[in-house]
């Protein structure tokens, strides 16, 4: 299967493209993976991107449709793959389009992680991380530690990156029903569209997207 995974930022898709990579047997394909692997091992299109990062800009829409394609060309994604990040516009989405009907390939659907703003503020802004330890994540309302401000495993203390603050979740929820959330609608038209409640436990979400995609 080719599939698409949107929604906005805190609505879990790093975490379900994970499982339903997984339980697909097709190789999950992130933004984030595809630059930094290419910056690594200083691909063309990776020192190009990094020129664009180290500057404070935005990395155009042709280098990252490049990567994606020369992910999308690698044998493991033959029989399927799914894309966690990309598109992240219609330009990307029309891009993307017109790579796949070229190798003579469509996509299968798109999955739209739907939950409330609020409750994306609520899911980001309330994180807490531990200074010792990155991987020593805890939530004030979800996972709060024993002790307020400590973290269980190790006694380091908990803070709130600054990227987590409730106005900077609000500017990037601004940024991506400006610019993401269209290729909703571009997808609706296409008959691609599935929405996925994404509230409840992360097994709950994976068992209604794989249920969806079966029908």
């Amino acid at each position: 299967m080719r599939i698409v995974l949107v929604g906005p930022p805190g609505a879990g898709k790093g975490t379900q493209a994970a499982f339903l990579a997984k339980n697909l047997s097709i190789p999950h394909i992130s933004t984030g993976d595809l630059f930094r692997a290419n910056i690594s091992q200083n691909t063309e299109l990776g020192l190009r991107a990094k020129a664009f990062m180290d500057a404070g800009d935005l990395v155009p829409d042709e280098i990252t449709i490049g990567m994606a394609k020369d992910r999308m060309e690698q044998p493991d994604a033959v029989n399927g793959f799914l894309l966690d990040g990309f598109p992240r516009n219609v330009s990307q989405a029309e891009a993307l389009d017109e790579m796949l009907q070229a190798a003579g390939m469509k996509l299968d659907a798109v999955l739209d992680l739907e939950v409330e703003e609020d409750e994306v503020v609520k899911r980001i802004a309330g994180r807490r991380i531990c200074r010792n330890d990155s991987a020593h994540v805890f939530h004030v309302t979800y996972a709060p530690p024993k002790t307020e401000g400590v973290c269980d495993t190790c006694g380091g203390e908990l803070y709130q990156r600054g990227d987590d603050s409730e106005g900077t979740v609000r500017n990037r929820l601004e940024v991506y029903h400006t610019q993401t959330e269209p290729i909703i609608d571009f997808y609706k038209a296409q008959g691609l569209l599935v929405t996925i409640p994404a509230l409840g436990e992360v097994a709950d979400v994976t068992k209604r997207a794989m249920e969806a995609l079966q029908k």
